[in-house]
């Protein structure tokens, strides 16, 4: 099957649950025999998504970064090769999008990384409008910019009412990652 329009959606906000929403969608794709990509930027972390798509045939994760703390920790060669990183995983995003080679390919955490500069906002949104029209793409992270806001067909956005964190109760492995 292949999709007649692909769009693109965002999932975006301060709140947890952006890349399950992501996770899910795919998961609803595959069911419909549809082939998915999710390209991972800035995680690089063991979490419990990872062990169960790994089975799953046409859906696939995508990670190039080797694992590092957080960006605001980092010192300027770690972010050097980081960017390095980053770059091959853009470059896989270009061909994706090139050769047509998914119907659903999710940018993981993408807003996080144009964020922190490592990916040039207006090269993705190039990227975004070359795609063919039967592929569509999902992006995630926060802090949107408002040319990618434009261009896209559905925003969700998803934040904290409540947060167990506030309580002081840490991440908690098979929930939290």
């Amino acid at each position: 099957m292949k999709l007649k329009q692909g769009l693109i959606q965002v999932y975006t906000g301060n709140g947890k649950g952006k890349t399950t929403a992501a996770i899910g969608l795919g998961i609803r794709a595959l069911g419909r025999g549809l082939k998915v990509y999710m390209v991972q930027f800035l995680k690089t972390s063991d979490t419990g998504e990872l062990h169960v798509i790994k089975n799953l045939d046409g859906f696939d994760i995508f990670r190039f970064e080797r694992p590092r703390g957080f960006f605001w920790t980092l010192s300027d060669s770690d972010k050097i090769e980081l960017q390095k990183d980053i770059d091959k995983a853009m470059e896989f995003v270009k061909e994706t999008i090139k050769n047509n080679s998914c119907d659903l390919l999710i940018l993981d955490e993408v807003m996080g990384a144009i964020g922190n500069g490592l990916i040039d906002k207006n090269e993705l949104i190039s990227l975004l409008k070359s795609k063919h029209e039967s592929m569509e793409i999902v992006l995630t992270g926060r802090n949107v910019p408002q040319e990618i806001a434009e261009i896209a067909n559905y925003i969700s956005e998803i934040n904290p009412v409540k947060h167990s964190f506030d309580e002081g109760i840490p991440a908690r492995k098979g929930i939290e990652f």
